[in-house]
């Protein structure tokens, strides 16, 4: 059976990551990229679809850490007999991708256990392994090779590879796992200890780029390492997660593949990283973005692969009984397919901002951006399956015409910015009457607050985002009654909800944790309204919520005080990171992204 999933910690080689749970089992693995078939897959299965074991084989205590500024996992093990660390890591950058698992002894002596199971295609297909001349293994199954060497003995056992060993105190026992397509030669040879070097200063070097201050500087730089983690680095997408189907209610089939680029997140991930100073990876991801978004308008989706690929098709894994029984498994993810306005919005207030933090802007991007504006023209009055991806049936969503509001806010200014000569006069003309519209049909003057779609009388937390991207102001009567009224009726156990499910039609069974996001969105509504420690204490206490490596899934549970969802979830920690900066600098992100609220004749 799988750990808690908050007890599991990330490593990564900016192609692919690894989850390590606290008693050293690699319990999920992708290789050779995110969206890999998962080789280790007992996440959402059994012992017997894969994984990695490292640990005492005695009784003992873990605790863990990542080494300062890295993302190089240290997990040490305390037994009656003596105490051990072991470090997990994935170099960068090399040919071929590697995960390091090194085991130092530090006092005493500590037996330890090593269980390598091997199962390809998720978790289905054994490999054939054999012995190589110098001692290593090969395992080998269709397109994928992975080799294992160590400085230990190993052996086959019951389709496992297994070691037992002993360490003691100043010895270190090491073990590389190396994948290589099948049809190339092996794997190349590393020295386990100096990649370790390599591999921390390499972290360390990015981590001290950072424009970072005040006391929350290490949660915001322990998310930007786990966004950097999530990044794929021959094309700068960045994953929303690197596993699927972890689920968001424990038992249920709300169990989605994460591991692809949103466009939902352009802005936040943007602002995020120019705002740490991480322009060369924000240039990626907006080079990602047009990439991906590229092509004729009506075919905009609204996510992505790492590559830019389009088809996603979804199917259950039927051979995986899911995270604690949680199935289906999924992998794909059929919402690409959908129609969500808002993604327009996305890709319009990323260019935008991306221009204002000093990303120069190009006759393609322009272009494109002055296509989909066009484009959004003929459909932005159609409903769509809105930013929470329902599966119900497509509704007027308020958040979703908000975010085709500003598509053309955004484009407009872009235009004059640049001087181009387009048709600025019926841009503003669809502008103003979407603005116009919202305001009449999704303000509910009974409840003083907007509601998820038109005609409804349901709560949506994405209507805390109605000031930040510059719909109407932070000191809007409605702007205040909104978040008031999401504080009161729309958090459970001081956290806050997407929506209702219970409530809302969206063709799934009702229930799911609290959506860790939205609670750090009501952390700068808090704040921009003034109250400044209801917006510390909720800050607080969101930091307090994530695991003890900082990690944070997409969902949480306040009363089992459990996490769930898909993990570690980029977007949690993108909610983090801007959030964090409304406590270091007035001029935020938030602030920045708002600077294009409409004047008071707009509105």
């Amino acid at each position: 059976m799988a750990s808690p999933i908050e007890n599991y910690a990330i490593i990564g080689d900016c192609e692919t990551a690894a989850l390590v749970s606290r008693d050293g089992s690699i319990d999920w693995l992708c290789w050779p990229h995110f969206a890999s078939p998962a080789c280790f897959a007992s996440l959402v299965g059994t012992e017997d679809n894969g994984r990695w074991l490292l640990s005492p084989a005695d009784t003992y205590k873990s605790t863990r850490r990542y080494l300062e500024h890295s993302l190089v996992l240290e997990t040490r093990f305390e037994t009656s007999e003596g105490t051990a660390t072991l470090v997990d890591f994935m170099p960068i950058g090399s040919r071929d991708s590697h995960i390091v698992r090194l085991v130092q002894g530090l006092s005493g002596q500590v037996k330890m256990r090593m269980e390598l199971r091997l199962r390809f295609d998720y978790g289905r297909s054994v490999p054939w392994v054999s012995r190589l001349d110098d001692g290593s293994l090969r395992a080998i199954a269709g397109p994928d090779l992975v080799t294992l060497r160590s400085t230990q003995k190993v052996h086959g056992e019951d389709l496992r590879t297994v070691s037992d060993f002993v360490i003691h105190g100043g010895e270190t026992a090491a073990f590389t796992l190396s994948y290589r397509p099948s049809y190339e030669s092996l794997p190349d040879q590393i020295n386990p200890e100096h990649v370790l070097r390599e591999t921390t200063k390499h972290w360390q070097d990015w981590a001290a780029r950072a424009k970072l201050s005040g006391p929350y500087q290490d949660a915001v730089e322990r998310s930007l390492i786990t966004l950097k983690a999530l990044t794929y680095r021959h094309t700068g997408g960045i994953v929303a997660s690197p596993t699927c189907s972890l689920p968001e209610q424990i038992g249920g089939e709300r169990n989605w593949d994460y591991r692809y680029c949103w466009l939902r997140d352009a802005t936040f991930m943007l602002l995020a990283l120019m705002n740490a100073g991480y322009l060369e990876e924000a240039c990626a991801w907006r080079d990602w973005l047009l990439r991906a978004a590229a092509g004729s308008p009506d075919q905009l989706q609204i996510m992505y692969g790492i590559r830019g690929e389009r088809q996603l098709p979804e199917r259950e894994v039927r051979w995986l009984g899911g995270y604690e029984n949680s199935k289906p498994v999924r992998t794909g993810n059929a919402a690409c397919e959908q129609l969500q306005l808002d993604v327009y919005g996305e890709v319009a207030d990323a260019l935008f901002h991306g221009y204002l933090g000093g990303i120069s802007p190009n006759s393609f991007d322009l272009a494109l951006q002055r296509a989909l504006t066009d484009h959004l023209i003929s459909i932005w009055n159609e409903p769509d399956q809105g930013i929470w991806e329902v599966r119900g049936g497509p509704q007027q969503f308020t958040y979703s015409k908000i975010m085709a509001w500003v598509a053309f806010d955004r484009t407009i200014k872009s235009a004059e910015k640049f001087n181009l000569k387009v048709d600025l006069t019926r841009w503003k003309r669809v502008r103003d009457q979407i603005h116009k519209e919202v305001c009449r049909k999704a303000f509910d003057s009974e409840l003083c607050c907007f509601t998820q779609s038109y005609g409804s009388r349901e709560l949506d937390a994405s209507l805390l985002l109605i000031p930040v991207v510059g719909f109407l102001p932070w000191d809007d009567m409605r702007v205040r009654g909104t978040v008031e009224a999401i504080e009161r009726n729309l958090m459970a156990d001081g956290f806050v909800l997407r929506y209702r499910t219970e409530r809302v039609d969206d063709g799934l069974p009702p229930g799911e944790g609290a959506f860790v996001a939205c609670s750090f969105w009501m952390v700068c509504a808090l704040r921009q309204l003034g109250r400044e420690q209801d917006a510390k204490r909720l800050f607080e206490c969101l930091l307090e919520i994530r695991n003890d490596v900082g990690l944070l899934a997409e969902e949480y549970d306040p009363r089992s005080k459990r996490h769930l969802g898909n993990f570690p979830q980029a977007l949690s920690h993108i909610a983090l990171i801007n959030a964090g900066f409304q406590f270091m600098e007035a001029s935020g992100p938030m602030r920045q992204r708002s600077q294009s609220t409409p004047t008071k004749t707009d509105v």
